[in-house]
């Protein structure tokens, strides 16, 4: 408790409460959580191999972790199945239905990177980790799009891009009218570290 403390006080002679922050808005040795609201995941499947159907997740909870010593990020993300919009209510009950991602059983899908290189939130470029869908934890690669300005995820959202096969995670009906292949669209923001800092309570 006094070791807690006596760190609070520190933050404060050093000029703030909270922790220090990057010139990319990444707190020195943290962690920032993402934005449920602002980030979303849109996929689109095709139907009869020529029509794209549409539809996005409205919640992406999680983190984005950074390791100080070896200057690496690895990304933590919840998708809330029950928040998929698509264009009618026949379509959504469809997708939270047994048949697809079977909201009832599995509400929610996660996806755990590998650990990637810092400076590849800005760069972009390979991410890899696991996706689970329906309860099936598969290793998937996904593509991180370079940032377009200087602090990724406050100014400008983190873009994912990648495909999954329906097959892998148990989903095997209308294999005759519905693709197998299915593309993902991640759309991501962090709370800002505004926010975060002054969450950190003050030494009274």
């Amino acid at each position: 408790m006094h070791r807690a403390r006596a760190l609070l006080l520190l933050c404060g002679l050093l000029g703030g409460a909270g922790p220090a922050f990057a010139r990319d808005g990444m707190p020195e040795g943290g962690i920032i959580r993402l934005d449920a609201r602002r980030s979303d995941v849109g996929f689109r499947v095709k139907v009869l191999w020529l029509l794209g159907v549409r539809g996005h997740f409205g919640s992406v909870d999680g983190t984005v972790r950074l390791d100080p010593f070896r200057n690496e990020l690895r990304v933590d993300a919840r998708i809330d199945v029950a928040s998929v919009r698509m264009s009618s209510a026949s379509y959504e009950e469809w997708v939270k239905s047994p048949e697809f991602f079977d909201a009832a059983t599995h509400p929610q899908i996660l996806f755990t990177s590998d650990a990637f290189p810092r400076a590849r939130l800005r760069a972009g470029g390979e991410l890899p980790g696991q996706l689970t869908v329906r309860g099936v934890r598969q290793p998937v690669q996904f593509d991180l799009k370079p940032a377009e300005c200087d602090r990724p995820a406050y100014d400008c959202p983190i873009r994912v891009a990648g495909a999954i096969r329906r097959s892998m995670f148990g989903m095997g009906s209308h294999r005759g009218t519905l693709a197998d292949k299915v593309e993902l669209d991640f759309t991501v923001y962090a709370v800002p570290p505004q926010r975060d800092a002054a969450s950190v309570p003050t030494p009274g």
